[in-house]
């Protein structure tokens, strides 16, 4: 779990760290959360002098944010949990904002991050695997449903590799952090091998981890292009893991997306700017918005976001 505090232009005021204890139970997890939440509200009281103003909790999995409810987290064994309502009573009824994890990232990318100025962005992380995030006007757009943006489930390869959602051939399970890893430890012989050597070895110029590079990167191309049909990004944001191989991944990735186009317009293709930050940025803005347009200045006392937040396979993060 990651937690901070945050002001209101978006800077961390402080950040902490902790297990998230899922091997101890959903029940712990959600405590553990709430606790952790209450002792950085009483950090922050005792350091700046007033008690944070509102929350924000980002969380993975499936979300109702409207109803503050975590719905489904595989990773976290959690069905159901009314976890808005849980860290509203906990931290002495102060408002809390709940989003989802990918989104919320993507939030703090287009509005502080690489996006920043962007009327229209997409933010694509690539780790275990692919999310999206849609910016409009300064907001994430979460869907009818709250699946809005799940571009790692866009059909590539029609008739391949099956994935865990019921489909074949899905954009994750081509061009994902864990699916490079996966084709560079078969292709290179080494199980231990993954998608940062394989990065290496393309540099290195090997033939194997070109090959395997190419046909994610293609993938990666083809998943993207669909989206930016239907979307009409202005920018275009890739982060998560296999990112940071930065234009070993960015020079061909963008060669192959210019190649496909069309009638579309080409957006630009940028690396996320925040890391591993934007989940707490992210979560302290939505609490700073549930403040409405009177929020305090920069100097003033923050605002807690409280966040299990990340892919479905890594802990939650926990921001104030």
């Amino acid at each position: 779990m990651k937690a901070a505090l945050a002001g209101p232009g978006g800077e961390l005021l402080h950040q902490a760290r902790r297990a998230t204890g899922r091997e101890r139970g959903p029940e712990a997890v959600v405590a553990g959360i709430l606790d952790f939440a209450a002792e950085l509200r009483a950090y922050g009281a005792d350091r700046f002098g007033e008690p944070a103003r509102a929350a924000g909790v980002a969380v993975p999995g499936i979300v109702d944010a409207e109803q503050g409810v975590a719905v489904y987290a595989a990773n976290l064994g959690w069905r159901d949990v009314p976890l808005r309502t849980l860290l509203g009573e906990r931290l002495g009824g102060i408002p809390v904002a709940l989003g989802h994890d990918v989104r919320t990232g993507g939030l703090a990318e287009g509005r502080i991050g690489a996006g920043q100025g962007a009327d229209r962005f997409l933010f694509v992380p690539l780790g275990t695997g692919i999310a999206g995030a849609i910016g409009i006007d300064g907001r994430v757009e979460a869907g009818a449903h709250g699946f809005a943006g799940e571009i790692g489930h866009v059909v590539v390869r029609p008739g391949g590799i099956p994935c865990p959602c019921g489909q074949r051939g899905c954009l994750e399970r081509f061009a994902s952090a864990s699916a490079v890893s996966q084709a560079w430890a078969e292709a290179s012989g080494d199980p231990a091998a993954d998608a940062a050597d394989c990065a290496k070895a393309v540099e290195s110029g090997d033939a194997r981890a070109l090959a395997v590079w190419r046909d994610a990167v293609d993938a990666l191309a083809d998943g993207l292009v669909t989206a930016l049909t239907l979307l009409d990004p202005r920018v275009l944001i890739i982060g998560g893991g296999l990112a940071e191989a930065g234009e070993t991944l960015f020079t061909p990735l963008r060669d192959a997306v210019r190649r496909r186009v069309t009638f579309q317009r080409l957006p630009e293709i940028v690396p996320a700017a925040l890391g591993d930050t934007a989940g707490c940025l992210g979560a302290g803005l939505m609490a700073w918005d549930l403040l409405g347009t009177a929020a305090p200045t920069a100097t003033a006392s923050p605002a807690p976001t409280a966040s299990p937040a990340a892919t479905a396979a890594t802990p939650p993060e926990v921001t104030t």
